[in-house]
């Protein structure tokens, strides 16, 4: 009986590792399952939350960058026409067409209006001396010969300006500019004839036709 105690003694130090051992097991196993329920807790609130935002603020992503592109070539497009061009360069040919008018060739370049046909279009200045085929600095502003023969000129103007003019008042001031800009974005036709006075200024790299009218004259009935 005695040579058997180091048995027995063995037998429990084995009974007892193995039960440490399937206590850290226990352990460990547990820790595992609360890493688990701590990570999915997190995620699961996560989802909640993007679903919430999901149903009351829809986003598509795709008209956001739709947008902000948008949005760019809107900047471009107003860039545009403060230069008088897209928009602006479609009203004017708009206006063009309507009246059959046609630009002056390269014969009739600096030909003096009197001496041009009816029905065309070019650049000039204050009095309209001669016409150009080609707007530049020396002909910045559009002079269009109807088919009736009656010259006009043609250019951007504010809103209140012309008022004035539709209002058939006396003694105003037009300021008409060749290029449309945030406030003169009206275009406007009117006779050469109806101008008392014409002054041309330097104005925002560009030129300011300051049209004097005295009076308007009364159309036959």
């Amino acid at each position: 009986m005695v040579g058997e105690e180091p048995s027995s003694a063995a037998s429990a130090e084995r009974a007892c590792f193995f039960c440490l051992r399937e206590g850290y097991w226990r352990i460990l196993t547990g820790m595992k399952r609360w890493y688990l329920y701590l990570m999915s807790v997190p995620l699961g609130l996560a989802g909640l939350a993007y679903l919430m935002v999901r149903w009351n603020f829809p986003i598509n992503f795709t008209e956001m960058w739709s947008g902000t592109n948008d949005a760019k070539e809107t900047q471009s497009a107003v860039e545009k026409t403060r230069d008088g061009k897209t928009v602006h360069d479609d009203l004017l040919e708009a206006i063009r067409r309507r009246h059959d008018l046609r630009p002056l060739t390269k014969q009739e370049d600096g030909t003096t209006i009197q001496d041009l046909p009816n029905g065309v279009y070019g650049f000039s200045i204050c009095d309209v001396p001669s016409l150009s085929a080609k707007r530049n600095t020396t002909f910045p502003l559009e002079i269009h010969k109807k088919h009736d023969g009656i010259v006009y000129y043609v250019g951007y103007a504010s809103s209140e300006d012309i008022a004035k003019y539709l209002t058939h008042q006396k003694q105003f001031h037009i300021l008409m500019y060749p290029h449309a800009w945030d406030t003169t974005s009206s275009l406007l036709e009117i006779p050469v004839a109806f101008i008392s006075k014409c002054e041309s200024r330097s104005v925002r790299d560009g030129y300011l036709f300051d049209l004097f009218v005295a009076d308007i004259p009364e159309s036959p009935d």
